[in-house]
């Protein structure tokens, strides 16, 4: 039964009934799509499993994140204005959020100037930006990105986002307040045309600025270019859900607080409801992240993870049309190309592309230099094209230490397969390939 509805779900989504059906369906078949991938990578568990890793981290660096925080903002004197930030965000959590907020807030202006010194200040670093650290490898995770970045650049660019961060966060909140507080503001308010304008505005606000902080992590945090569309898409999605989840778990403590539940009992649930609390967050920000990469890099909604199913006849068509376009870039001064730059031109996943690339490197026929551009392994004239198709059309292993016992009938039809492929190809080179190629240009 589940083969048939999964079948029926593969061909409805990734069938062409729905992209016939015009613009409406196109959009259909789209929203269905990306769906269907973050349904499959929840599933699968990762992404669940690092946000619940990400609950664990923030309960360890919350009080010395907020002291970082706090410290910055108490140069500029403004370090008071810290509190009502961390009391909304605790809004959720209901009447107990205050308490929350107040048990939190006490811890952290214990940790006074004469505390933030030496290995204590050292210390309160380190934490904060294990934080940020934790948060760009689950990103890293996202973006198939293998390599962090380097102890320096991670040191200095956690420090700047740790140091700026709480500041640029306060100016955008203060010039939203100011301009609340302006005169036209207040004439707008009182304007019967207006004053709707306004206060849509005033709802909007919440999602316009959490939408800017999730575009401006996916487009900095992970360790790969990331464009600022594909980022926007994700911050915007990832900010809505945030935003309108929060109101529905605000909604959903109120009733469990007006509940008959014991007051023994009700105090360990505001202690789970919380991790649950923080648990949301992080999952919703890693699904917006996920979504900015879907945007960027279409051609892995349908496989995801999972390791592509290539027949021989795709093979052979890779690992021509990579031998291809490495030959024909060659040829342009001044140009170089990489994995991911066929992986856009072929739109096909860098996912699927990798192991064909691995066995054209092996067979020397490729050569990855240390930016991660592609060349060719020697010179194109001397790369005859059975050469590039006989590296994913030979080789492989049976798992027995002996050689194939073949039928004579399936031997004799191979060989003549064979035969016919080497006189198709006759001594046709890679240099006469791309020539060709580029005459039809």
């Amino acid at each position: 039964m589940l083969p048939i509805i999964n079948d029926t779900i593969e061909k409805t989504v990734w069938g062409d009934r729905l992209q016939g059906g015009g613009r409406g369906g196109r959009i259909l078949a789209t929203l269905l799509r990306y769906l269907y991938g973050l349904v499959r990578d929840i599933i699968y568990g990762q992404l669940t499993l690092r946000s619940m890793s990400l609950v664990y981290t923030t309960l360890l660096s919350i009080v010395p994140l907020i002291a970082f925080s706090f410290s910055v903002l108490k140069g500029f004197g403004v370090h008071e204005q810290l509190e009502p930030f961390l009391y909304d965000f605790l809004t959720p959590l209901g009447a107990q959020g205050q308490q929350i907020g107040n048990e939190i807030m006490a811890l952290v202006k214990n940790v006074n100037s004469g505390l933030l010194g030496g290995i204590s200040l050292a210390f309160f670093i380190y934490t904060a930006i294990s934080m940020v650290q934790k948060v760009e490898e689950s990103f890293n995770y996202v973006w198939y990105v293998s390599e962090p970045r380097s102890f320096a650049r991670r040191f200095t660019e956690y420090t700047i986002i740790l140091l700026i961060g709480p500041v640029a966060v306060f100016a955008v909140l203060g010039i939203i307040a100011s301009i609340q507080s302006d005169n036209l503001m207040q004439w707008l308010l009182s304007s019967k045309a207006f004053s709707p304008i306004v206060y849509m505005f005033a709802k909007l606000t919440p999602y316009l600025v959490i939408t800017a902080i999730f575009t401006f992590l996916y487009k900095y945090l992970p360790n790969t270019p990331v464009n600022f569309t594909a980022a926007l898409v994700g911050g915007f999605v990832g900010g809505f859900m945030w935003v309108t989840m929060g109101a529905f778990f605000t909604s959903f403590v109120v009733e469990s607080e007006s509940s008959r539940i014991p007051v023994v009992y009700r105090s360990f649930a505001v202690a789970v409801l919380a991790l649950f609390w923080l648990y949301l967050n992080w999952l919703i920000l890693l699904i917006g992240a996920q979504i900015a990469f879907y945007f960027q890099k279409p051609a892995y909604l349908r496989i995801g993870r999972r390791e592509p199913r290539l027949s021989n006849s795709v093979r052979e068509r890779l690992a021509l049309n990579i031998m291809y376009l490495v030959g024909k870039t060659f040829r342009e001064p001044g140009t170089d190309i990489k994995l991911s730059d066929i992986s856009s031109k072929l739109k096909i996943p860098t996912l699927a592309l990798a192991p064909v690339i691995g066995k054209l490197e092996r067979a020397g026929l490729l050569l990855t230099t240390e930016h991660e551009a592609l060349i060719p392994g020697r010179d194109l004239a001397l790369t005859s094209l059975h050469d590039i198709l006989d590296v994913v059309r030979s080789g492989g292993e049976t798992g027995s230490y002996r050689d194939p016992c073949w039928d004579a009938q399936v031997d004799d039809l191979a060989g003549r397969l064979d035969a016919a492929i080497a006189d198709t190809l006759s001594d046709a080179t890679l240099a006469q390939f791309v020539e060709a190629g580029q005459e039809k240009d």
